[in-house]
């Protein structure tokens, strides 16, 4: 009685869902393409477009009108129901409630100032930084901010393929952290792009600590071709008192409406306190672009995997530190379909099936076990 209650209660979801997302296409293809000038300052600040470039940019200071000071603004509601056959359970949460502002405050300055009001019902306070651009390519950035390291932890939730990021982000190495970079892209001339950061190490939340030890990060991304990049990640971090070196190497292939994408990370421990941690993330995903109703339906799957892994933790044994298990090794198979409307702004219902796999069930955490997934996506 209980797996069929929950079974109806999955389907009721799914189509209350689908009802609202059909509406609100019908709705969207009756909007005016005609904007008044208050319309042009409103959709500046409240901008729709999610393909905007949200981590600030220069501007040309010889096409410069007052629209360019006003700020954007951009928010990112994520909703989910989950079920998990294994506990036979399940729960809603709101994994996203973001907002975010940028702007510019010179043609070379510009800022972003991001908060998630409800980040699984925890308010957090994401990025807070100013970005300056003394000469064409280079960007100087101070401030809180993702640490430019992997592929899929730089990529923000409303361009996540899946529900649930890879193990090699939510677990190993998704960071963001307080410091300065330096990025250089060189697209105008060769196609790569470089940056390297140095930061506190301490997280977001202690930053009125003096610090002996910095952390470090650099990032190198390559187009060889138009369909092809790859990108070389390494970082040094230093959360407790063990030092640790991560190795990064991501590719990524776009033909078709094909997206295949790969990342590897490998992590080793100063003086071999731990054993090294590995981790891999591979997907295929395929965006079928539909007549009406909505922008196109993507069809996913991915393997991810991950090792024994340490953040710093350990005992003392014997007045020795050792060095425990943060997150046990684990894969995952997830498959996922998602439904897409795109305009006037960015809405998506995210279906997708996690499959675990543990050499030891017992080491399994009630949040890192087989379930379903429905998600919805809303961005402005």
């Amino acid at each position: 009685m209980a797996d069929y209650m929950k079974r109806t209660i999955s389907s009721l979801l799914l189509s209350v869902m689908m009802v609202a997302f059909v509406a609100a296409q019908d709705k969207a293809a009756t909007a005016t393409d005609t904007l008044s000038i208050g319309q042009q300052v409103a959709k500046r600040f409240f901008s729709g477009d999610h393909e905007i470039d949200e981590e600030g940019k220069p501007l040309e200071k010889k096409k410069m009108e007052g629209l360019d000071y006003i700020p954007e603004i951009h928010g990112t509601i994520r909703a989910k129901y989950e079920y998990c056959p294994q506990l036979n359970e399940s729960r809603f949460q709101v994994r996203n409630a973001r907002l975010s502002i940028t702007g510019n405050v010179h043609p070379i300055v510009a800022y972003k100032a991001e908060i998630d009001l409800s980040d699984r019902g925890t308010i957090k306070m994401l990025d807070a930084y100013v970005r300056v651009f003394p000469v064409k390519g280079l960007a100087l950035t101070l401030g809180q901010m993702k640490v430019p390291f992997s592929t899929d932890n730089l990529r923000s939730p409303h361009l996540l393929y899946f529900a649930n990021r890879s193990f090699i982000t939510k677990q190993v190495s998704g960071f963001r952290d307080v410091g300065f970079t330096v990025a250089y892209d060189a697209k105008a001339w060769f196609p790569m792009e470089i940056s390297a950061g140095v930061f506190n190490g301490s997280g977001l939340t202690a930053q009125t600590e003096w610090q002996k030890h910095m952390d470090y990060s650099a990032r190198f991304t390559m187009t060889p071709v138009k369909y092809f990049s790859f990108s070389l990640n390494w970082q040094s971090i230093q959360p407790a008192e063990l030092r640790m070196n991560l190795f990064d190497i991501g590719m990524i292939a776009d033909f078709y409406g094909v997206h295949l994408e790969a990342e590897g990370l490998y992590k080793i421990y100063d003086k071999n306190q731990f054993a090294p941690s590995y981790g891999a993330n591979a997907f295929v995903a395929y965006d079928l672009l539909l007549p009406k109703v909505f922008h196109k339906i993507r069809f996913g799957l991915r393997y991810d995997m991950m090792s024994n892994n340490n953040r710093g933790q350990y005992t003392l044994i014997d007045e020795q530190k050792v060095y425990e298990i943060t997150d046990y090794a684990r894969q995952r198979l997830t498959a996922g379909i998602t439904l897409s409307i795109a305009k006037p702004v960015l809405a998506e219902l995210r279906i997708n099936y996690e499959k675990y796999f543990y050499s030891d069930w017992s080491v399994a955490s009630p949040d890192e076990q087989d379930k379903l997934v429905i998600e919805l996506v809303g961005r402005f």
